[in-house]
């Protein structure tokens, strides 16, 4: 074999290598934040009712990659749980967070599901891993905007992005099987209520901005009847209303 093209074969295997390398390096930090993830379960299982997430939303945060949807400047804190800051004075939920508002909605793979504030469009993903569609507003174009591109460009094309007012719904897309709010509000939206089906389930933060959140598990039984049960203290950045483009 001549030496030169022995070399670049050593080349080419050498820069695999260190790609793989790299993305191992960012599956051992997933692997790290579910074990993170799951510890929390565990120590907060008598106040949310899930001591133990399921194995489909653990297997869905250890897949998407978080890093993707933070600032460049916060991707070294990527897979640490904790919220960050991803412009526009919002945030990235802590992955437990995530992980808790996902398992609570109980998802299953045909299931359509509506999302109030896309943010970063890291929920969204961790859902487009789970359910057949999700559908998923935002009040803030520029954060839309990127979040609608970049899930693009991971491929979730089963995920929709809106930019408006999440308090109305998405009402041609009703009735939903679950719904998701990643803001406060002081009570659950009405028009919300009604677009989740009678059976279905919504997770939401109540209370008034800077001061006492908790979040909430809404469930519509058959019947269309409503009933509520409160799970951890949290804080949300607040539910807002008409659209801006900042």
């Amino acid at each position: 074999m001549p030496r030169a093209f022995f070399s670049a074969l050593l080349v080419l295997a050498t820069m695999h290598l260190d790609s793989s390398i790299a993305q191992d390096g960012r599956a051992a930090e997933r692997g790290r934040m579910v074990e993170e993830i799951a510890a929390m379960a565990r120590e907060t299982g008598a106040e949310t009712g899930r001591p133990r997430f399921s194995d489909a939303v653990m297997a869905a945060m250890r897949k998407v990659p978080r890093h993707r949807f933070v600032p460049a400047a916060q991707q070294g804190s990527a897979y640490a749980n904790r919220p960050l800051q991803i412009g526009e004075g919002q945030t990235i939920s802590q992955p437990y967070i995530v992980a808790l508002m996902t398992d609570l909605l109980d998802p299953k793979p045909g299931d359509t599901v509506l999302e109030i504030g896309t943010g970063s469009g890291y929920q969204a993903a961790v859902l487009g891993e789970l359910v057949a569609r999700v559908y998923t507003i935002e009040i803030i174009a520029p954060l839309g905007k990127r979040a609608a591109q970049l899930l693009g460009e991971l491929g979730y094309l089963n995920v929709s992005v809106r930019i408006g007012d999440g308090y109305k719904g998405w009402p041609e897309a009703a009735p939903f099987d679950s719904i998701i709010v990643t803001a406060a509000a002081a009570e659950p939206p009405k028009p919300l209520l009604t677009q989740l089906k009678n059976g279905g389930r919504m997770v939401i933060p109540l209370g008034v901005p800077g001061g006492v959140q908790e979040l909430v598990l809404i469930e519509k039984a058959p019947d269309g009847s409503v009933s509520t049960r409160r799970t951890l203290p949290v804080r949300f950045v607040p539910f807002t209303r008409e659209p801006t483009d900042r």
